[in-house]
C-alpha cells in the first residue's frame, strides 16, 4: 500500500445533519420575543404530527450561580418534573452531543440570534436591520423570507448575500397559515426514502439447514421476499453475515460489518452504508408473509416514530424483524449496543415505535424447527387446495 492509498479513517457514510439534527432552521432577523412567538406557533400546530424541538440561549449575560447539585460539583443533574424531564449539565454541549440529544426530533427551530443552523428563515424587520447585517455571513441556505409590519421589501445587503433570493418564498410574518404550510411541505419533501433489507438467514441450529435457501414458492425464500419488497422500496438488499455465505450476485448485497450480532448487526450494517434511508427489514423465515401485510405496514408508516412495527399475535410484543426502521433509530441502536444489548425487540419495547395489528392473521408466523416446517407445509397445501 502506498502513502496515497492509506486511509486515515474508516469508510463511514455520515448522516445529513446540521448542528442539531436533520431538519433544522435558524429563525433570524427579529427580536427574540418575535422569534419565540413564531416558533411557538409553528410547534403548537405541527406537534400533533411531528416531534418538534427548539434551541435558544439565555439573555442573562451575567455570571449566575449553578443550579442544584451542579453548585456542589456535580457534572449532571436529572430531575423528574412529573410532566417533563429536566437535565442540567456542568460541561459544554458540543455539536456531537447536541445531535445525540436532538436525534429523534423531526423539526428543530433555532433562535438564530444566538445559535446557527444549516438552513435559515430570515425575518426582515427594520428594528433589527443592523443586527442582521452583522450576521449576514450566517445566511448560507435561506429557505424563507418573512416581512415584519415595518418592512415592504428585502434589504439590499440580504439580496447581495442570497444569490437566489428571488426564488425564495416571501410572506408576511403575520401570515402564519402560509408559514405552517411551508414547514409542512418541507417535512413532506424530506421524508426518508425506504429501502428493503432481507435477512438471508444462515444454518439454523434448530432447523438444521439454511432457512433462507428453502423453496416455498418456486425460488429460495430470501429471493422471493426480496422480489415481494421491490414494489414497496427504492432499493432492496440481501443481508448476509459474511462473504462466505452464498448469495446470488443478481441481488444487491450488504455484508455485515457489525459481526456476530445476528439481525441487530445486519440492521446496523445497512444504516452504516446508507444512514439517511429508512429500512424495511424482513426476516426470511416468514413463509406466510404476503404483499397485503407488507403493503399495510408501508401505508401506515409513521416517519415521526423511531420505527413502525407489528404487534406479535402471540404476546403483544413488537415484531422487530418485519419492521420499518427510520434513520433516527440508527443512533438509538448504537446506544443500546454500547450498553451491551443487541436485541432489536428490546429497542422497540424501550422506545416509542408505531405499533400496528397485522391485517392478515397468521402472516407473521415464523419457522424455526422441523415440526413448524411441517405445520406450515400443511397450511400452504390447504391454501392451494382451497384456491
Amino acid at each position: 500500500m502506498t502513502l496515497k492509498e492509506h486511509r486515515k479513517h474508516a469508510d463511514l457514510a455520515r448522516p445529513s445533519v446540521g448542528n442539531f439534527g436533520r431538519n433544522e432552521w435558524a429563525i433570524i432577523g427579529a427580536p427574540c420575543t418575535a422569534i419565540k412567538l413564531l416558533a411557538g406557533q409553528v410547534i403548537s400546530t405541527l406537534s400533533s404530527k411531528y416531534k418538534c424541538a427548539y434551541a435558544d440561549t439565555t439573555h442573562n449575560d451575567d455570571m449566575t450561580a449553578l443550579p442544584g447539585r451542579l453548585a456542589d460539583g456535580g457534572v449532571i443533574e436529572y430531575t423528574n418534573e412529573v410532566n417533563y424531564q429536566q437535565f442540567n449539565y456542568n460541561s459544554a454541549v458540543t455539536p456531537f452531543k447536541q445531535r445525540e440529544l436532538f436525534a429523534e426530533a423531526d423539526i428543530i427551530l433555532v433562535n438564530g440570534n444566538h445559535q446557527q443552523a444549516k438552513a435559515q428563515v430570515v425575518i426582515i424587520d427594520l428594528n433589527k436591520k443592523t443586527s442582521l447585517q452583522k450576521r449576514v455571513e450566517q445566511l448560507t441556505d435561506v429557505q424563507l423570507f418573512l416581512l415584519a409590519d415595518n418592512c415592504d421589501d428585502i434589504f439590499d445587503f440580504v439580496k447581495e448575500a442570497v444569490p437566489n433570493w428571488q426564488r425564495v418564498p416571501l410572506y408576511r410574518l403575520s401570515e402564519i397559515d402560509k408559514i405552517i404550510a411551508f414547514f409542512n411541505d418541507k417535512l413532506a419533501q424530506v421524508k426518508p426514502v425506504l429501502n428493503g433489507l432481507v435477512l438471508a438467514g444462515g444454518k439454523s441450529q434448530r432447523m438444521g439447514f439454511d432457512k433462507g435457501a428453502y423453496n416455498w414458492y418456486g425460488k429460495e425464500q430470501r429471493y422471493y421476499m426480496a422480489d415481494m419488497l421491490k414494489p414497496l422500496c427504492d432499493e432492496v438488499f440481501i443481508s448476509r453475515s459474511s462473504e462466505k455465505q452464498d448469495v446470488s450476485l443478481s441481488y444487491p448485497i450488504i455484508t455485515d460489518t457489525f459481526t456476530n450480532l445476528g439481525p441487530y448487526g445486519a440492521i446496523l450494517s445497512a444504516f452504516r452504508q446508507q444512514p439517511d434511508k429508512a429500512w424495511l427489514v424482513v426476516a426470511c423465515d416468514l413463509p406466510l408473509l404476503d404483499s397485503e401485510t407488507l403493503g399495510y405496514l408501508v401505508e401506515n408508516r409513521d416517519v415521526s416514530a423511531i420505527a413502525t412495527a407489528f404487534k406479535s399475535e402471540e404476546n403483544e410484543f413488537p415484531e422487530p424483524l418485519i419492521t420499518i426502521w427510520e434513520p433516527k433509530s440508527y443512533p438509538v441502536l448504537l446506544s443500546f449496543m454500547a450498553q451491551g444489548y443487541s436485541c432489536p425487540r428490546k429497542v422497540l419495547i424501550n422506545t416509542e415505535p408505531k405499533l400496528l395489528q397485522t391485517p392478515v392473521p397468521g402472516a407473521l408466523t415464523n419457522v424455526n424447527t422441523p415440526d413448524e416446517l411441517g405445520r406450515i407445509k400443511r397450511v400452504l397445501h390447504q391454501k392451494i387446495a382451497t384456491t
